[in-house]
């Protein structure tokens, strides 16, 4: 348990080694701490401090730096989110002011602006799929035997991919087993569609296709893309600008995580998304990998029906948590508003 000045020489501690990243001294600590105290009592303090796991001596100077510890301790118990500004939040409302024809081109937007804002690494991910519909598919001859498979869902989002169908099929087959999936599929979750077309569809298509598992190849395909988690990383260079040449190692892991599968990523944000307050995980917290200097700070946002998404920072340890935690929490609420008002074009 600290004492009331023991904390107060913590919160400087962290304070003032975000701001330098230099080691914090007790003569420092004595001119900027807001009590008059000695610097004697100063350093037994520190050294209570130290004692307890919460703060570190680096190499042979006198000065102390915050743990992982002292860091969990800080913003389990200590931390207090600084309040946006009204120009910072000008700046968010005008970043988001522009006008979008896809709900995912907000997502990605969100994500640059977000890293704009702070230097960081920032990630975003779209509201989940749960609820998104099949609104429509068709299949448009490219010549060659290659076809561009289109599928729109009711998000206003297209998918489209280019496929080589088999010789074997016509076009007059193909048309029957369009109007099958658009007749039977459409106004589904695309979840459900997913579902269907592993039981009944394939059996609905044997009455057009001699053999269907092509045709159901190119719809699962486009299908499957349509239904991924998008992520989106803006900034992805802004970790070289605080990982030095001794954390060369820890750089080539994110970076391999980030443009890897995406259960890794979804591992790194804390898994499926539900809603939660701004949280954050210091590195030796993050799965699937151990980043030892790095920290996560993450945010869900709710879309009503349209779903919960998630926008996250990840930066050095010494991040101003206090100011970090404050713009996360208005910045998830100006992008919910502004897919909420995107929604709104497709909901009347």
């Amino acid at each position: 348990m600290l004492t009331k000045r023991q904390v107060l020489v913590l919160k400087e501690i962290i304070r003032l080694f975000t701001e330098s990243g230099e080691p914090v001294g007790s003569k420092r600590l004595m001119r900027e701490l807001p009590i008059h105290v000695s610097s004697a009592t100063i350093r037994n303090d520190m050294a209570s401090l130290e004692d307890a796991g919460l703060i570190t001596k680096t190499h042979s100077s006198s000065g102390r730096v915050p743990s992982t510890q002292g860091y969990r301790y800080y913003l389990d118990h200590l931390v207090e989110p600084v309040r946006v500004s009204h120009q910072e939040l000008a700046t968010i409302k005008q970043a988001f002011s522009q006008r979008y024809n896809k709900m995912d081109e907000i997502v990605a937007q969100s994500a640059q602006i977000l890293s704009n804002l702070t230097s960081y690494t920032a990630i975003s991910l779209g509201p989940e799929v749960t609820n998104i519909k099949l609104t429509g598919f068709r299949l448009v001859p490219l010549g060659n035997h290659q076809v561009m498979a289109i599928l729109v869902t009711n998000n206003s989002n297209i998918e489209n991919q280019v496929f080589t169908v088999s010789q074997n099929i016509s076009s007059d087959e193909l048309e029957k087993a369009i109007r099958i999936v658009n007749d039977q599929l459409v106004g589904l979750p695309l979840i459900q569609v997913a579902q269907r077309l592993k039981t009944d569809v394939p059996s609905m298509l044997m009455q057009y296709l001699t053999s269907p598992e092509g045709f159901l190849d190119i719809f699962g395909n486009v299908l499957k893309s349509a239904a991924s988690e998008r992520f989106y990383v803006g900034g992805r260079l802004n970790l070289m600008d605080y990982l030095g040449d001794s954390d060369i190692h820890e750089l080539k892991k994110i970076m391999s995580l980030i443009d890897a599968d995406h259960g890794d990523l979804t591992e790194l944000l804390g898994g499926p998304i539900r809603q939660t307050p701004v949280q954050v995980r210091l590195g030796p917290e993050l799965k699937p990998i151990d980043l030892a200097n790095l920290s996560l700070i993450t945010a869900s946002y709710d879309v009503g029906d349209h779903g919960t998404g998630m926008i996250a920072l990840l930066g050095p340890t010494q991040m101003p948590y206090s100011k970090m935690i404050g713009l996360l929490d208005v910045f998830r609420e100006e992008l919910a508003k502004r897919l909420t008002d995107y929604y709104a074009n497709f909901d009347q």
